[in-house]
């Protein structure tokens, strides 16, 4: 037995009794390591997806909310004075809060020990948000383990990972002896019969489907085959579509004469129950319908008992079954399902030589020999922490600990929404209903539905219904004849014109896009593509530069997830010219601006080109945008140094001067949304201290001194006036700080605390 001389490792991800993968996973590594080393104290620390948490085994110590970063700073303490001296990370983009599970970076960047992180997923095309996550990840992690060689080539080629910081272990197994499937068939009412399964979650992505709709074929030459459909249907799919799924395919094995054959075990197996299931089989098959899957437990604990394996070629697939160890047939092709199925059953020899090779090379995939590779890369994480230490309480300092936005309290937001929308006005605190609502207001309520569910710290049932009414105002307010979105709405559900600004359409297809881009909700991305590309036309006849904005970051929003659609790409490069030529038109040496005269919402003229010019590697597109950011910032600040926006009492024409109040909190936050996205592109810090500095307007640091968000409420003011604040707090206004929060918290969640604010 290896002596690893590390005395207390903390495993951090899901753990059982939750129904996952990766719960599994963690505790059977858990244990695995403390049965090998059993000098070494091992204890958990999962995240929950639920209040009421889980009925926890002694293992865990410690619990994380998943929607709570501060639960994720508390948990990096409670680590750090429990003299932790590993931490093992698993990691998968969708089990922690926050922006494709940023939540967790705030938790590793204040741990002292060293990290070594499991990646349950490497993308070969992630997001901007999940590069970001992936990229302060592996920095941050002392050593990255992969369970594919595809994986380690991903890290090195599209990460730029170090080769000397990966280590390469396969998904751990249990030890099941190779025994004759007869033996266990009589215990599950088989025997007689040939054994086909299938284990694991139940979701439509496992192409269950295919594999009975091949059955028919099949029978005709094995007509004593039973299909075993192994798992619970996963938990997210049963939350928003209960049993429908697996109804569905208990349907289809109707329709095709087949319900006899195909027998499903809707339960979550315990590990015992799972190699028994195993030990009956002739036959695994892993039908998924997606090449982009790195892992797979369940094709793992297959092919480690020595089964015949059949599985469409998804990453794992191809490696693991490589060299006559299992056959490959194509994504979603019953007939080549059924053809392999008949061929290795045919072929007794073939099929034992199959569950021998993989049998023998799943030897090293049993979980004693995987917990003493893990203990090795441990040790490795440690000696490296030794060469390169961390500095002791560094991070702690203000100028190193994450910026510390206020909390955010909705209930203004809910206190404006009702059964149509959200109201536009208010008198002081209280709605206002006698100006009704507005596709401006109701646009941008539906865009921080989106961000705060892609944060994922507000409960869903607490955003979904809000969602849906907002969504519901937007596809009512656009007219299909004239091809445009109404803005104004009486309190009686009755519009008050046939069309409405160009502006309020912008907004409208900003909300849109944003939806299209950032959403995981299948009927809002439903709605919102059909509006979208009924909405988009008319935008190029428009007159207003502030229109083609909107239109812009919609566009950005859109191609953030269908970026081959050549038809919105020409919308981008027409309006992006279009705003050039603007910019072009009236830009001066002392007058580095689109128009005569700065009006309202300036800050999205320079964030549209600043995305356009990024997105599209067009540099002096790109360089429009900065400049004009530049000097907006410039006239911008005071001669305090505050952040102070353009009045809208008089706004600021050329050769004029500059009007200092009405202050608008909509000016506050499109420069902190310009600002962020100039950050983006650029990596320079000085963009990070501008948005802080106008987001710190709505707190205090303005001309006043006066702060508009109202703490108690949760609402924000309406302008800043010469001598006081607008004591009303509209929904223009809260949004507008409520978005800028959001935005700022998005923008934190991948940022390096090493990227300083020189405010």
């Amino acid at each position: 037995m290896l002596s690893a001389g590390i005395n207390r490792i903390s495993f951090l991800g899901d753990y059982v009794p939750r129904q996952c993968g990766i719960a599994t996973f963690t505790a059977d590594l858990l244990e695995s390591i403390a049965a090998e080393f059993p000098e070494t104290r091992c204890f958990a620390v999962p995240v929950n997806d639920r209040a009421e948490g889980y009925s926890y085994s002694e293992r865990v110590r410690f619990e994380i909310a998943e929607r709570e970063i501060d639960s994720y700073r508390r948990a990096a303490d409670f680590l750090n004075i429990n003299n932790v001296e590993i931490v093992s990370v698993q990691h998968e983009f969708g089990i922690y809060g926050g922006a494709s599970g940023s939540h967790l970076l705030a938790l590793l960047r204040e741990l002292n020990m060293p990290i070594v992180t499991t990646l349950h997923t490497v993308l070969k095309k992630p997001d901007d948000t999940q590069r970001k996550v992936m990229d302060q990840l592996a920095q941050i992690s002392d050593r990255l383990v992969v369970m594919s060689k595809k994986g380690v080539g991903f890290l090195r080629e599209i990460y730029n990972v170090p080769a000397e910081k990966i280590d390469l272990i396969p998904h751990g197994i249990p030890d099941i002896p190779f025994v004759d499937p007869h033996f266990y068939k009589d215990q599950f009412g088989v025997e007689g019969k040939t054994v086909l399964l299938t284990f694991g979650l139940l979701a439509p992505n496992k192409g269950i489907e295919r594999v009975i709709e091949a059955l028919p074929t099949i029978l005709q030459k094995f007509p004593n085959v039973v299909y075993i459909v192994l798992g619970a249907t996963h938990p997210n799919l049963r939350k928003h579509q209960g049993e429908s799924y697996r109804l569905s395919l208990e349907r289809l094995a109707e329709a095709h004469g087949v319900k006899k054959h195909v027998i499903f075990y809707n339960r979550f197996v315990t590990i015992e129950e799972l190699k028994e299931f195993i030990g009956a089989t002739d036959l695994y098959l892993t039908p998924y319908l997606n090449e982009a899957q790195i892992t797979s437990g369940t094709l793992a604990y297959a092919f480690g008992a020595g089964k015949a394996v059949i599985s469409t070629p998804y990453w794992h697939a191809q490696e693991l079954l490589a060299d006559g160890r299992g056959v490959l047939v194509p994504f979603g092709d019953s007939k080549a399902i059924a053809s392999a199925v008949t061929e290795v059953l045919s072929d007794e020899n073939r099929r034992h030589a199959m569950r021998k090779n993989a049998y023998m090379m799943g030897r090293d995939m049993v979980w004693p020999v995987v917990a003493r590779r893990y203990m090795e890369s441990f040790e490795k994480a440690r000696a490296g922490r030794r060469l390169t230490p961390r500095k002791a309480f560094a991070r702690q300092t203000l100028e190193n600990r994450p910026y510390q936005l206020p909390p955010l309290k909705l209930d203004h937001l809910f206190k404006f929404s009702d059964s149509t929308g959200i109201l536009q006005h208010a008198t002081f605190n209280v709605p206002n209903c006698h100006d009704g609502y507005c596709t401006d207001d109701t646009a941008r309520a539906f865009i921080l539905t989106v961000l705060l569910d892609e944060l994922g710290e507000t409960p869903q049932p607490q955003l979904d219904p809000l969602a849906t009414r907002y969504l519901a105002f937007l596809n009512y307010a656009f007219s299909p004849e004239k091809k445009r979105f109404r803005n104004f709405m009486s309190y009686d559900r009755r519009w008050l014109e046939d069309e409405g600004s160009e502006d309020s359409h912008g907004r409208a297809l900003w909300a849109l896009g944003t939806a299209l881009g950032r959403s995981q909700n299948p009927g809002f991305c439903g709605v919102c593509g059909t509006l979208f590309e009924k909405a988009l036309p008319a935008v190029i006849d428009f007159t207003s530069p502030r229109a083609w904005a909107f239109a812009l970051i919609a566009i950005h929003e859109y191609l953030r997830r269908f970026s081959g659609d050549r038809a919105v790409n020409n919308a981008r490069e027409t309006l992006t010219a279009k705003l050039v030529a603007l910019f072009e038109k009236n830009n001066a040496p002392d007058w580095n601006w689109f128009e005569h005269i700065a009006t309202y919402d300036n800050g999205k003229l320079s964030h549209a080109l600043i995305l356009s010019g990024y997105w599209t590697s067009q540099s002096d597109v790109l360089e429009i945008g900065l400049k004009t950011l530049r000097w907006l910032c410039k006239v911008q600040t005071s001669d305090s140094g505050v952040f102070s926006p353009i009045g809208s009492n008089g706004f600021y024409v050329k050769g004029g001067e500059r009007a200092r109040f009405d202050q608008q909190p909509i000016e506050a936050h499109s420069m902190v949304s310009a600002c962020l996205e100039a950050h983006r592109a650029t990596g320079d810090a000085v963009w990070l201290s501008e948005a802080r500095r106008a987001f710190e307007w709505f707190l205090g640091r303005n001309d006043l001194g006066l702060p508009l968000y109202d703490s108690v409420t949760g609402g924000c003011r309406d302008a800043l006036h010469p001598d006081r604040v607008n004591q009303n707090e509209g929904a223009e206004s809260t949004l507008a700080f409520y978005l800028s929060h959001a935005e700022m918290q998005l923008a934190q969640s991948v940022l390096d605390p090493a990227a300083k604010s020189v405010a």
